[in-house]
């Protein structure tokens, strides 16, 4: 098993915590194969399985290396159950095993015989394709956390958003089972092997730093003042979900965590934050990745993992500046109509900003309004749903609050879909650290953009896909499609009697265009900071306490803010040629129900799954 420190293993933490739940010893609770981190027979070549039996293989293949994901979508059950006590294997060795497997897959997946597929599985092989090929490339690059069939791509694998000092939390908060007295051992279990992946993070920050790979002063500022706070809160974050279970075996078993916590997470946290702070001595202030070695060479992937396209970054440069003219087009006319006539769309929204009217009390107060808010929206555009789709569905949801530790540098909110299995819920996550970051005529658009029927809504139907398909995202389309979201609220009538609200929906997408020219600016123009900061609140009229942690977020984030508009504008663009050659053949439910059907993918795949609805509405 990886070893947790130099003198301290999983098995050893255990052991040392004692032999203390209820009589019965914390090691007897572990799975067998938990502790190998080994999974039921899924070596096997998928060629002689029929399509869905080997889509499905190479869905287990691939989460036997993130039992936490598994978790994540509900499907470390039966014979998969022993995945639920273990993360897997951490540091450089787990990296490399996973690439190993990804590379067989991808070899796999390419020589199936494909002459007798259905169209859907045709798309299951080509996302497999598509996905593991582009990790494979940002794994074979020296430095940098890879997100497979995923959005996080990071150069920097511990920073101010990016990091298991982070996540972790988070999961145990809210991701990891604890309902049953059997959920007791195998919350433990992953407990004691959380020591193992902070110095596994450890290993490659150093090794990066000696590469010359070193994080910006103001991001490495953020992240030392996080990470000391983690530190501070460590007991609450990983003892705190057993003490608060409700149930006796769970309670009971708070000091045991408490001390894994005292004996293996608080002085891994604390050499992480050595190397961080060591890091800030020599540390400068260029905020583009192309600043560090090979950084042009990364941003170009990133780019390409992000928009799914083969788009260069003057191009979307070009493409936000063109996009960002048009929209400020539509708001001025608004903009007039309510009496602010005076000076640029972005001066003038930046004085609609400042008008009391549409801010939030603060403190826990506007924190109150915030969330009722919010759940009056989520209300509403449910009922409106059966006129956007001729398939509807009824996601759990959860509206909550960021944790403490993570508002600093996170973004104004976030959401995403729950388990596969429908016992975690949806859930969206907004940042409250002041209510001054959200406005009442913007709220409700980002409330469609991350609830229903944005990233919700869309990854309820992921979960009814095959588990590959519910597996692998792309930022391209996810993203895209929350901002098509977006766009059907208003189309619905979100603010016909409000148009200051459309204003803040316009503003939304005007926010997503500066985000191609200002993540383009910092990582390929040299932008500063502080030049990025600017350009949105100068040209967009975006509040500055928003844009703050937003530009920190690119810098450590490169090319995921590109996605957004990128995926946006192909939908929008695939509904157009759509209209155009279907006429009145066209229809309005059918469009959104066919893409929403034809799931995640890369933005090639989408223009097939429209040919495919264009093709059967012209019968």
């Amino acid at each position: 098993m990886t070893q947790i420190h130099a003198d301290f293993t999983r098995r050893q933490a255990l052991a040392r915590v004692g032999a203390g739940l209820g009589g019965v010893s914390a090691l007897a609770l572990l799975p067998a194969c938990a502790a190998t981190g080994t999974g039921p027979g899924l070596a096997a070549p998928i060629a002689s399985l029929a399509p869905d039996a080997a889509l499905e293989q190479i869905a287990y293949r691939m989460l036997a290396h993130e039992p936490g994901r598994a978790t994540g979508l509900g499907v470390d059950t039966g014979e998969y159950a022993a995945w639920r006590s273990t993360f897997g294997a951490a540091g450089n060795a787990g990296r490399d095993a996973y690439a190993s497997t990804l590379k067989q897959l991808v070899a796999e997946a390419r020589a199936y015989p494909k002459d007798s597929l259905t169209s859907d599985q045709q798309i299951g092989f080509e996302v497999v394709e598509t996905a593991f090929s582009k990790a494979l490339e940002g794994m074979a690059l020296p430095y940098g956390d890879v997100a497979v069939g995923s959005w996080r791509n990071a150069p920097y694998v511990v920073i101010q958003n990016v990091g298991g000092y982070i996540d972790m939390p988070r999961f145990f908060g809210s991701t990891q089972p604890l309902k049953v007295n059997e959920d007791t051992g195998a919350y433990i279990s992953r407990l004691a092997e959380v020591p193992a992946i902070l110095d596994g993070e450890l290993d490659r920050i150093r090794d990066a730093r000696g590469q010359g790979v070193v994080p910006p002063a103001f991001l490495l500022d953020k992240a030392i003042a996080q990470m000391e706070a983690a530190i501070g809160g460590a007991n609450e974050s990983y003892a705190g979900p057993l003490a608060a279970a409700g149930f006796e075996f769970a309670t009971n078993s708070a000091p045991m965590a408490e001390r894994i916590v005292a004996g293996g997470i608080v002085p891994a946290l604390e050499r992480q934050l050595a190397e961080l702070k060591t890091q800030r001595a020599i540390a400068k202030d260029d905020a583009g990745v192309s600043a560090q070695p090979r950084g042009e060479e990364y941003y170009a992937w990133a780019v390409g993992a992000s928009t799914t396209t083969s788009m260069t970054p003057d191009e979307i440069h070009r493409q936000g500046l063109a996009e960002l003219e048009e929209i400020h087009g539509r708001m001025d006319p608004i903009l007039r109509e309510i009496g602010y006539t005076q000076g640029s769309v972005g001066e003038r929204m930046q004085a609609l900003s400042g008008d009391p009217r549409y801010q939030f009390a603060e403190g826990d107060p506007g924190r109150e309004e915030i969330f009722a808010f919010i759940n009056d929206r989520i209300g509403w555009i449910k009922s409106q749903m059966p006129r956007a789709f001729n398939q509807v569905v009824d996601p759990p949801l959860e509206v909550r609050r960021l944790p403490l530790v993570e508002e600093p540098g996170a973004p104004g909110a976030y959401g995403g879909a729950g388990s596969k299995d429908g016992s975690i819920p949806g859930r969206f996550w907004i940042n409250l650290r002041t209510t001054d970051l959200h406005r009442k005529y913007d709220l409700a658009d980002l409330a469609f953009h991350e609830s229903i029927p944005g990233h919700v809504w869309e990854g309820e139907f992921s979960n009814r896909l095959p588990l590959i398909r519910s597996i692998l995202a792309f930022n391209a389309f996810s993203e895209g499609w929350a901002l098509y979201a977006e766009q059907l609220a208003d189309e619905l009538g979100a603010y016909d009697e409000f148009k200051v609200g459309r204003l803040g929906y316009l503003q939304s997408l005007a926010f997503r265009a500066c985000r191609l020219v200002v993540d383009t600016g910092l990582h390929s123009k040299r932008w500063t900071r502080e030049q990025g900061r600017q350009f949105f609140v100068e040209r967009n009229g975006s509040k500055p306490e928003e844009v703050a942690s937003e530009v920190d977020r690119y810098c450590s984030w490169p090319g995921q803010a590109c996605g957004y508009k990128i995926g946006h504008s192909q939908i929008v663009r695939q509904r157009a040629r759509a209209q155009a050659e279907l006429g009145s053949a066209y229809d309005f439910k059918a469009f959104n129900t066919a893409v929403v059907l034809g799931g995640n993918a890369p933005l090639s795949v989408v223009a097939n799954t429209v040919s495919r609805y264009i093709a059967g509405a012209k019968g």
